[in-house]
């Protein structure tokens, strides 16, 4: 089921057009939105959530209409904004219950949730501190936190890495990844950062210029056309390379003992023939698998093309 459905949807500042006829079905699960600087990633999210009104198109948030029923989406999901949103003079549990009441929690319940998820997020043994005391990578939890202490069914994240050091980046990708996949919270991240959304993100929406160039699973886009195999020998073979040629294969690269090579046939025919070309020539095969491209690859690819 999509968590959001966006149809012809154009937003523009002035003569400044973010996004053009913009359309997508949003999955449930970890989906990453990907785009360089100025691609329309943040107004995307902004529209999601009912704060911008469109010249075009439409679009719905769970079952709700994002440009009737924005109040009713932002009650039921969980916005983590790249810039710092905390209110100075407020300690962490004060402002994260502040959060839940703003969507709908009576304050006990708003209090006891707070506690709750700042133990999550790891800021347990800081929650009564002011958060304008707090790290940077301690200000990036604590609007993780804020986001999730009312139960979201959608967790929309703004550059959740931004400004953290390798540590802390990876602590955060970890409670993301936590979040996606063992509490039953659906999550679009956005980001520029590739390895961040290939770590835990099992689907991607490219977007550039305002406009769509991309989406699917990770694995439909590394896919190569054609389906090479990536053959690890032993010991590097020129022999081998020459076997594959002669039975009709194609040698695409060769990096040390590494051969990524393209042979005709079914899968079965493909390894039968990996192995009567390193019989042939007195070479080991220690292992192969369908080659695939990197993320960034395919990334490069919907950008520039």
């Amino acid at each position: 089921m999509a968590v959001a459905s966006i149809k012809d949807l154009t937003v523009q500042y002035g003569s400044l057009t973010a996004l053009d006829g913009f359309s997508v079905e949003i999955p449930e699960g970890c989906v990453g939105l990907l785009g360089p600087n100025g691609a329309g990633k943040t107004t995307l999210i902004k529209t999601l959530l009912g704060f911008l009104d469109a010249s075009r198109g439409s679009g719905t948030v769970l079952g709700f209409d994002i440009f009737r029923q924005g109040k009713e989406i932002r009650q039921r999901v969980g916005f983590m904004p790249e810039q710092d949103c905390h209110i100075p003079g407020m300690s962490a549990v004060q402002f994260v219950a502040f959060a839940g009441e703003l969507a709908g929690m009576p304050p006990e319940m708003a209090v006891a949730r707070a506690h709750e998820v700042l133990e999550y997020c790891g800021l347990g043994e800081a929650r009564y501190r002011n958060v304008e005391t707090y790290s940077t990578g301690m200000k990036q939890r604590i609007k993780l936190a804020q986001a999730i202490v009312h139960g979201p069914k959608l967790l929309l994240l703004d550059e959740p890495t931004n400004g953290l050091d390798p540590k802390g980046r990876e602590e955060m990708l970890e409670l993301v990844r936590s979040i996606s996949h063992g509490k039953g919270i659906n999550v679009l991240v956005s980001s520029h950062l590739l390895p961040d959304i290939e770590r835990i993100s099992d689907e991607v929406i490219v977007l550039v210029g305002g406009r769509m160039r991309a989406c699917g699973k990770i694995q439909d886009l590394q896919q190569i056309e054609g389906q090479p195999v990536d053959v690890e020998l032993k010991l590097p073979s020129g022999a081998f390379a020459s076997a594959i040629m002669a039975s009709g294969g194609e040698l695409l690269s060769a990096r040390g003992a590494v051969y990524r090579v393209q042979l005709p046939g079914t899968p079965e025919e493909v390894i039968r023939k990996l192995f009567e070309c390193a019989r042939s020539v007195d070479s080991q095969i220690r292992g192969f698998q369908v080659a695939q491209r990197s993320l960034e690859d395919a990334f490069l690819e919907a950008v520039n093309g």
